[in-house]
C-alpha cells in the first residue's frame, strides 16, 4: 500500500510532502492551550481538577491496559511461531549495529528519569510506599529498603517499556512486513480499509502528536529543574535559584538551550546528530555508573539489585493488577492517593511518550526478529534501569542509613537529590567534575529525547516519510515545543505539566489498545493465509 493510499499530503507550497490538515489542527490546539494557559488566572487549578476526574474515572483503565501490553509483548517473544518472525524481509539486515541500536532506543525512551529519579524515587519510597501504608514495614527503616525497591522497579521495569514496545512492534510489522508507511495510522488503515482508515487516521495522528508534545514537555520540564540545580552547584550563580527553587530565568534559559540543541541535532538527521548523541550519553551513563560502583555503596547496591529483582518478579502480577479505591478508611485513601501520584502518573507519562518513542523504535529496528526486538526494547532497558537505580539510589540510601548524610539527601528537593548525594559522597575537589558529568549527561538525554520527538512529529505529519524532512518544519515544531514548555511552567509549574500530560495521554492509550489488537490479528491472518 502506498503512502498516498494511507494519508493525503500536499504536492506544493509550504506543506509540500506533509498533511496540511493534521499539521494545522495540531498547531491550532497547541496555540489555544498556550493562549488559555497564559491568560487564565486559574488555569492550574482547572487542570488539577480535570486531572483528578481523569484518574477517578480511568485509573483502572491505565492499570489494566499497561498490564495487557506487558503480558502480550512477552508472549509474542516467547512463542516460537511469532518470536522468530523478522521485522522486514527474510534477508534484510539490521540498519544499525547492536550497540548503536540499543543506545538510540534507550536514550530516546528513558529521558530525564535516569538522573532525576535514580536517587529520588528509592528515597521517596523509602519513606512511604503501599507496604508502609499497610503496615508491612516502617518508614525510613532498613527493612523497608526491599519494599522501596520493589515499587521503584515497577515504574521502570517491564510494564512501562512494554508501552513503547507494543507501539513500535505494531508499526514495524505493518511497515516492514506489509509495506505500509511508518506512521501511527497504518494499523487502522490495514484493518478498517482506506475510507474509514483515513478518517480514523486523522484523529489518531493528531492524538499521537499532541501526546508526544505533552509527554516531552513534561520530561524537559523536570529536566530543566534538575539542570538549574546542577548549574548552581557548578557555577554558584545566585540568579539560578529563587528561595531554594529554580528561578523562572534559569528554567527559561535551560529550555532554550535544550530546544536549540535538539533542533540542530534533528536537522542533521538520525544517522548523524541523534546517533552520535545517543552513543555519547550511553558512554557517559556507563562512566557515571562505573564511578558509583567504585566509590559508592557497591555491596549495598548489589544486595538491592538481587533482592529487588526477586521481589519485583514475585510481586509483579499483584502490583500490575491491583487498583486501590477509597472506601472511607484512612488506609484506602492513602493507598489510592499514592497510586494516583505515582503508578497512574507514571503510566500516563510513559504512554504520553509512546507515540514518538514507539515510532522511533520501529524506525531503527528494521531487520530485527520480534524476540530480539522485545529483548532490546523491554528486557535490556529494564535491567539497565534496575542497575542504575540500585547503584545510584542505593548509594544515597546507604549514606542516609549510615548517618553520613544526616538527612541532607532526604530533605533536598527531588530534582536536587542527585547533586546532594555527590556533596556527601565526594570531597570538594571531586564534586565539581562529577557535577559537570551529571549535567552533561542530563543534557544529552534531554536533547536526544527532544530531537527524536521533533523527528517523529515530522514523520507522522508527512505520512510516514522517514528521512529528508523540510528544515522549516523541524524549526517550527521545535519552537512550538519550547513555547508549550515555557508557557505551562509559567502558568503552574510542574503541576500544570503533570496535569496536562495525564489528561492528554488518555486518548492515545485507546489508540495503543487498537494497535495491539491489529498486530495480533494481522499476525494471525499472515500465519493462516501468508498470501
Amino acid at each position: 500500500m502506498s503512502q498516498q493510499a494511507v494519508t493525503n499530503v500536499e504536492s506544493s507550497g509550504f506543506y509540500a510532502g506533509y498533511n496540511r490538515w493534521i499539521a494545522v489542527s495540531v498547531k491550532v490546539i497547541i496555540m489555544l492551550l498556550v493562549l488559555w494557559a497564559s491568560i487564565a488566572a486559574d488555569a492550574a487549578d482547572i487542570l488539577l481538577g480535570i486531572q483528578s476526574a481523569t484518574i477517578d474515572l480511568f485509573g483502572i483503565w491505565y492499570i489494566g491496559a499497561t498490564a495487557a501490553f506487558m503480558s502480550t509483548s512477552v508472549l509474542l517473544a516467547l512463542i516460537p511461531m511469532t518470536g522468530k518472525q523478522r521485522l522486514g524481509a527474510a534477508d534484510v539486515a539490521p540498519e544499525f549495529g547492536r550497540f548503536a541500536w540499543f543506545s538510540m532506543m534507550f536514550g530516546a525512551g528513558i529521558g530525564v528519569g535516569m538522573l532525576t529519579y535514580s536517587t529520588a524515587e528509592p528515597l521517596y519510597h523509602f519513606g512511604n510506599n503501599p507496604d508502609v501504608i499497610m503496615g508491612h514495614a516502617g518508614a525510613l527503616t532498613p527493612e523497608n529498603v526491599r519494599y522501596a525497591y520493589k515499587w521503584t522497579l515497577l515504574h521502570y521495569g517491564l510494564t512501562p517499556w512494554a508501552c513503547y514496545a507494543v507501539v513500535g512492534l505494531s508499526l514495524a510489522y505493518f511497515s516492514y512486513r506489509k509495506g505500509m508507511p511508518l506512521t501511527i495510522r497504518s494499523p487502522f488503515s490495514a484493518l478498517l480499509g482506506h475510507r474509514f482508515g483515513t478518517v480514523a487516521g486523522g484523529f489518531v495522528d493528531t492524538a499521537a502528536i499532541l501526546a508526544t508534545v505533552i509527554g516531552i514537555a513534561v520530561t524537559i520540564g523536570y529536566g530543566v529543574s534538575q539542570l538549574a540545580y546542577g548549574f548552581h552547584q557548578i557555577a554558584d550563580w545566585d540568579w539560578l535559584l529563587d528561595e531554594g527553587q529554580p528561578s523562572i530565568m534559569a528554567l527559561s534559559a535551560a529550555v532554550f538551550i535544550i530546544i536549540f540543541a535538539s533542533m540542530l541535532s534533528a536537522l542533521s538527521g538520525i544517522g548523524r546528530g541523534i546517533k552520535w548523541l545517543s552513543n555519547l550519553n550511553m558512554v557517559l551513563s556507563w562512566l557515571l555508573l562505573a564511578v558509583f560502583v567504585i566509590f559508592g555503596a557497591t555491596l549495598f547496591a548489589g544486595e538491592a539489585f538481587i533482592f529487588g529483582i526477586v521481589d519485583y518478579v514475585r510481586a509483579l502480577p499483584e502490583m500490575s493488577l491491583t487498583v486501590w479505591s477509597p472506601d472511607g478508611s484512612e488506609e484506602s485513601a492513602a493507598l489510592s492517593g499514592w497510586q494516583a501520584s505515582w503508578t497512574i502518573f507514571y503510566w500516563a507519562w510513559w504512554i504520553a511518550f509512546t507515540p514518538f518513542v514507539g515510532l522511533f523504535l520501529a524506525r531503527v529496528s528494521r531487520g530485527r526478529t520480534i524476540r530480539e526486538y522485545v529483548v532490546g526494547a523491554m528486557v535490556l532497558p529494564s535491567a539497565m534501569c534496575f542497575a542504575w537505580f540500585c547503584i545510584l539510589g542505593g548509594t544515597a540510601l546507604d549514606l542516609e542509613l549510615s548517618g553520613m548524610a544526616g538527612g541532607s539527601i532526604l530533605n533536598a528537593d527531588l530534582s536536587a537529590q542527585l547533586f546532594a548525594t555527590l556533596d556527601v559522597l565526594f570531597n570538594a575537589s571531586w564534586v565539581f567534575p562529577m557535577a559537570c558529568l551529571c549535567v552533561i549527561l542530563l543534557l544529552t538525554y534531554l536533547i536526544t529525547s527532544a530531537d527524536s520527538a521533533v523527528l517523529v512529529i515530522n514523520t507522522i505529519v508527512s505520512g510516514g516519510a522517514e528521512d529528508d524532512h523540510d528544515a522549516r518544519h523541524i524549526v517550527l515544531w521545535s519552537a512550538l515545543l519550547g513555547l508549550v514548555i515555557i508557557t505551562l511552567l509559567l502558568a503552574g509549574g510542574l503541576d500544570a505539566l503533570r496535569s496536562v500530560m495525564i489528561i492528554g495521554a488518555l486518548p492515545f492509550s485507546f489508540v495503543m489498545a487498537f494497535m495491539l489488537f491489529a498486530l495480533i490479528l494481522m499476525i494471525w491472518r499472515d500465519r493462516h493465509d501468508p498470501n
